[in-house]
């Protein structure tokens, strides 16, 4: 039995698990900032609830265990921020501790009960506020050391032409500080600034999507646009990893539609061939952080 946790900047939810089909979640926790003795305290209480004395706790983060200074990079909390965070909990806890980010996490849980079962090469994608992704090699999660392996949206490698004809596009500004990210053009807001570049009009993602099912040119053209983009460098991830599948998570996987299209983008340009998709919807849609955390502290 282990105590895993989805650590957010508004909520710490906790559970107690024997299996990856045995998760029972407790009461969420407000999530403490800026005192880190409150932030062990609140973990402490959650764990005082288990029937017993846990072999580990396992944590889900919004953010990077950096592999070179072993420092957790976790913006929206900073009482952890900048923290040596796996030793210092295991001190202030006296329990053995694991720790992924979020999107590894969410790979994780995919893997292990969700859309990739049964594959030897996962490779989640995150499509949502950020592009960000993890990668689940039989069972295992490359980054068990920390690290930023997955961040496929991150780079300057978005096209500045694309979509048929194509379309001259700037090298949109990131927030990791380059130009030209995956993340800056086909996260949701990535997609509303090629909406407004393209026809100059501000839309959310989601009126974004739904003009286009009910085949506005506008939206029609954007997604075109935004589809030709992304499919490129996610067809060089499948072609690097050799995954197999490819779950996708985060707002913009709610449009089956949209995943559709990118999964026959996506498979018209890799090197090996599928007859079925490969860009799935994810299917671990309730809690996917309380379950990778508990897959990884369990032994995944």
């Amino acid at each position: 039995m282990i105590v895993c946790f989805d650590i957010g900047g508004t909520a710490i939810k906790g559970a107690i698990a024997t299996s990856a089909q045995d998760i029972r979640p407790l009461p969420r926790q407000p999530t403490p900032l800026h005192d880190f003795s409150a932030f062990v305290a609140t973990m402490r209480a959650v764990i005082d609830q288990a029937p017993e004395q846990p072999s580990c706790v396992a944590l889900s983060i919004a953010g990077i265990i950096d592999p070179d200074s072993r420092r957790a990079v976790v913006a929206n909390v900073p009482c952890i921020h900048g923290r040596l965070l796996q030793d210092d909990l295991e001190t202030a806890l006296g329990l053995p501790v694991k720790i992924a980010n979020d999107a590894d996490s969410f790979v994780l849980a995919e893997a292990g009960i969700g859309a990739g079962r049964g594959h030897r090469v996962v490779f989640g994608v995150i499509l949502g506020t950020g592009v960000g992704g993890g990668l689940v090699i039989d069972g295992k999660l490359i980054n068990s050391e920390g690290g930023f392996a997955g961040e496929w949206g991150h780079g300057p490698v978005a096209a500045t032409q694309a979509g048929n004809p194509p379309a001259d596009l700037p090298r949109f500004r990131c927030g990791c500080g380059l130009d030209g990210c995956i993340d800056a053009v086909c996260s949701a807001r990535g997609m509303e600034k090629l909406h407004a570049h393209l026809h100059g009009k501000m839309l959310t993602s989601e009126e974004i999507i739904a003009d286009w099912q009910r085949q506005d040119p506008d939206a029609a053209r954007t997604i075109d646009v935004y589809v030709d983009i992304l499919a490129g460098p996610l067809a060089l991830v499948a072609n690097v990893t050799g995954a197999t599948i490819m779950p996708v998570g985060g707002g913009l996987s709610n449009s089956l539609e949209l995943l559709e299209a990118i999964d026959h983008a996506v498979r018209a340009r890799i090197l090996r061939k599928f007859a079925r998709p490969l860009v799935v919807k994810a299917e671990c849609q309730i809690e996917p952080g309380l379950i990778g955390a508990a897959i990884l502290g369990l032994g995944g």
